[in-house]
Order: C-alpha cells, then structure tokens, then sequence
C-alpha cells in the first residue's frame, strides 16, 4: 500500500537513454523518499536506459513488438512482465509506444511530456510548440490513458521561450523541470501524499 512503511515498489519504462530514470534512480537512493525500483524495461535491447538500470543493480527486461505476432499480443506479454513485479504504480520515462488495454487495466501509469497539455500532445510537441509561436511552454504529468496525452494531469511546470531558440536548447531547459517534475511527483505518490484521480 502506497506510502505506509515499505517503500512504494514500481516499474520504470524506457526507451532511450534514460536520463529520467537516472533522476529517479538516484533519488531512490534515499531511504526517505519512499520509492523503490523493482524493474526497469524497454521495448528495445543495448540502450543506455538498460545500462543505467544494470549498473544501479536493478532488474531489467525487454518487450520488444517484433517478438510477439501482434500489437495485442505485444501488450499483453509487456503487462506480463510489469505484473510479475507486483509494483504499486508504473512510471513512463520517455517510453515511446502507446500503452494497450492489458498494460493500461493493471496499476496506475505516470508519464511526463515535454509541453502544457492539452496543447501539443504526441512525439514532436516541442517543435510543435515553436512552430506555433508560443511564449510560454513547459511540461506536464499526467496518468496514461487510451488517447495519446489525453490522461487526467496532476501537475505542470512552465517553461518560457526565448526568441533564439531552437527545438534542442528549448528541449534542454523543459528536460531539467521535466527531471524535477517526474522526481517530486513519483516521490509524492510514493509516500501517499498524492493520490492519482479515480484511485
């Protein structure tokens, strides 16, 4: 049960370099924030996620789609895996597939994204962002639903856009505040401060 004694226990799910793990695995390393990474996994091998995740000492596995005849298949089998680990909720860390219905009906799925939602939802958001023209933009949590981006928000953090910049140094300054964002929340959820909607 979340934030009574034990440490929460969840699933960190990556699918590049893992730099929002990193945040999350070495906040972990204090005994008072309350979280405690079960596992990690991906949905692809030989990325610095899984490294990050094997030299913190911490289980790993892959759910490739191209092992698994189908998408329904593919989902059903990565539910598998969370499930074996019994976490208390999962957390999406730059996890770049959309999440089905076997994966979405077990425990509760946190993401971050790079842009104030309902705006610019999808892969591309912050050049969407600046492609718009927009003056401000940031980085929002929120659980995963069925749509893409469309889950109920639990916090944002904004983000201002200088005239010079470009798709990379905007990403940049919304990477810091998406760090500390995701590190305060899961935190929060860990010691039962929060409570998603619906739970």
């Amino acid at each position: 049960m979340l934030g009574v004694n034990a440490p929460a226990g969840i699933v960190v799910l990556v699918s590049g370099s893992g730099t929002l793990l990193q945040a999350l695995i070495d906040a972990s390393l204090d005994p008072a924030y309350g979280v405690r990474i079960l596992a990690v996994g991906a949905d692809r091998d030989d990325i610095e996620g899984l490294r990050r995740a094997e030299r913190a000492g911490i289980d790993t596995f892959v759910c490739r789609v191209r092992d698994f005849p189908d998408r329904v298949a593919w989902d059903e089998g990565l539910a598998a895996e969370i499930a074996s680990r019994a976490p208390d909720f999962v957390v999406s860390a730059g996890f770049m597939k959309i999440l089905g219905p076997a994966t979405l009906g077990g425990p509760f799925i946190l993401n971050t994204h790079p842009a104030l939602l309902p705006s610019f939802p999808g892969a591309h958001a912050v050049r969407d962002a600046l492609a718009h023209g927009v003056k401000v933009t940031g980085t929002t949590a929120h659980i995963v639903d069925a749509g893409v981006d469309t889950g109920p928000i639990l916090a944002q953090r904004a983000v201002a856009v200088s005239e010079d910049d470009t798709e990379e140094t905007l990403h940049e300054r919304i990477k810091v505040e998406e760090r500390e964002l995701l590190v305060d929340l899961v935190g929060a959820l860990g010691r039962g401060e929060l409570v998603p909607p619906g739970r």
